[in-house]
């Protein structure tokens, strides 16, 4: 019996060594998991809040007593804050903790939609909503960075796919929400609602959130946040301007903002290719030298200027065209926005075992048949179920398609390029959300003006005008069809790419 005790003694004496490790790693994955939950749930309230504002305006006018142009102003703040802050963002998450940055997101956007829901008036709402769209701004690249430096490369895909929810569901979702709200409610009850949400996943993410980054002692060139706020903002606004005045043709503020921003987004890539010599870019754009990288941001422009696009039109369309209401025409588009979120993580599953191609290539054709559909079909007389197919088949298409982009671009990319790489796309996402709703909403008044000075029915010539801007909708997802023979899944780990890259 001694002898046996002994050799059992021995056995889990040279057994405890091998065991140890195991719940340490358990450890490390969950905290892992929680921190990437925290991000992906507050990423979403924060960018939800994106697309709210656009069914609220003519409450917002009547209640308010503002024109329209400066109840847009409400949205156009927002992208334009976005589009100003993002690109520092590179440098925030090279030179700060995971935690600090999560809160001072989450507390801004809180406290914007504490000061929305009380707001006296147009100036202190527009304030509001300046402050929601600093916390936003932080927010998205700090949970692609995350996620790429916590997951590793072989489980990416089903981690990109709950965060193509994210990006795609929350912005579609965003007007169906804020119509069934403002179909019993007044515009505050927007704000009430997501304060308690917001607060909420703060108190959650401050108990929670740790530290899974390590920070170094990152330099920020002030010109360059010059430059970059000069130039993504002139471009954002510019671009803002120019579809909110679209009725009346494009104005020359529109044209000098445009041009200014253009100026300062050149001066800005000039900068940045000086200083990245040295390894101090504000935004570090040797990203563009993976070609994997660069063809995907093409294709994820693209895609955003037709989401956006299609969220601004299809409402007109419904709206004005069928005389459908605000929140029947946001239920409309319900169903599109939950087959997309149902879909992502499955896409990111599939992605992780077959790559991107497989996905990527009918998933533009899709987006790109629907869009080429859309500009023949619609009209007074289109049954409103043809609508709700196409824009399900839509949400399909792009389902199919934001994952794999998400994925393979920023996994291309070495570790210290990762926070450079999520605030490019981010920055780019709101220049493609703006550009694409101007392009759109441009093409869309010129043609419907020219049809009703030939004497059409306006229904009728608003129908022609959301016709010809969809085509060239079909025109831009038809030319992404090519890029995405050119996605490829990266086949080496980050770390092993050359330093030249």
């Amino acid at each position: 019996m001694v002898d046996m005790s002994d050799d059992l003694a021995t056995r889990d004496a040279r057994a405890l060594p091998d065991r140890s490790p195991a719940p340490a790693s358990m450890d490390l994955a969950r905290r892992n998991t929680v921190v990437i939950w925290v991000l992906i749930v507050s990423a979403f309230v924060v960018i939800l809040n994106e697309t709210v504002m656009g069914v609220a305006i003519p409450h917002l006018m009547t209640d308010l007593g503002i024109t329209a142009v400066a109840a847009q102003w409400l949205t156009t703040a927002f992208l334009l804050t976005m589009a100003v802050v993002i690109p520092v963002t590179g440098f925030l998450l090279q030179r700060f903790h995971t935690r600090p940055l999560f809160i001072t997101a989450m507390a801004l956007f809180s406290a914007g939609t504490l000061i929305a829901a009380l707001a006296p008036g147009f100036e202190v709402l527009l304030v509001a909503r300046v402050i929601q769209a600093g916390g936003t701004a932080i927010m998205f690249p700090l949970l692609i960075t995350t996620v790429m430096q916590l997951e590793p490369p072989a489980t990416r895909g089903r981690r990109m796919g709950s965060i193509s929810v994210v990006i795609a569901v929350a912005p579609a979702i965003g007007p169906t929400i804020s119509g069934l709200i403002l179909s019993a409610f007044s515009w505050r009850f927007m704000f009430v609602f997501v304060l308690p949400i917001a607060v909420a996943v703060l108190a959650v993410g401050w108990r929670l959130m740790r530290n899974v980054t390590e920070p170094r002692d990152a330099p920020i060139d002030l010109l360059s946040v010059a430059l970059s706020a000069v130039g993504f903002g002139g471009v954002v606004f510019g671009l803002s301007r120019a579809g909110e005045s679209a009725a009346g043709g494009v104005s020359a503020s529109s044209v000098a903002a445009i041009t200014v921003g253009a100026l300062g987004v050149g001066l800005f890539i000039w900068r940045q290719l000086v200083l990245q010599r040295i390894d101090d870019a504000l935004l570090d754009l040797r990203t563009f030298r993976v070609p994997t990288f660069a063809v995907s941001v093409g294709m994820f422009v693209v895609l955003m200027m037709s989401l956006f696009g299609a969220l601004i039109l299809l409402p007109l369309f419904m709206q004005g065209v069928l005389g459908l209401s605000v929140l029947q025409s946001g239920l409309i588009l319900l169903p599109g926005g939950l087959a997309m979120g149902l879909l992502a993580p499955l896409i990111g599953r599939a992605y992780d075992r077959i790559g991107p191609r497989p996905l990527l290539v009918p998933g533009a054709v899709i987006v790109a048949a629907v869009l080429w559909t859309l500009s023949t079909i619609l009209g007074p007389d289109t049954p409103w179920w043809q609508v709700v197919a196409a824009h399900v088949a839509f949400s399909i298409g792009l389902a199919l398609m934001f994952t794999p982009l998400f994925t393979a671009s920023l996994g291309s990319l070495p570790p210290r390029l990762y926070s450079h790489g999520s605030a490019t796309v981010s920055a780019l996402q709101q220049v493609a959300a703006a550009a694409g709703t101007a392009l759109f909403i441009s093409t869309m008044a010129a043609v419907t003006i020219a049809q009703v000075g030939a004497g059409a029915d306006e229904s009728a010539a608003l129908a022609s005008g959301i016709r010809a801007a969809l085509l060239i909708g079909a025109v831009l997802a038809t030319v992404a069809i090519a890029g995405a023979f050119f996605i490829r899944k990266p086949d080496v780990e980050p770390s092993t790419l050359p330093a030249g890259h």
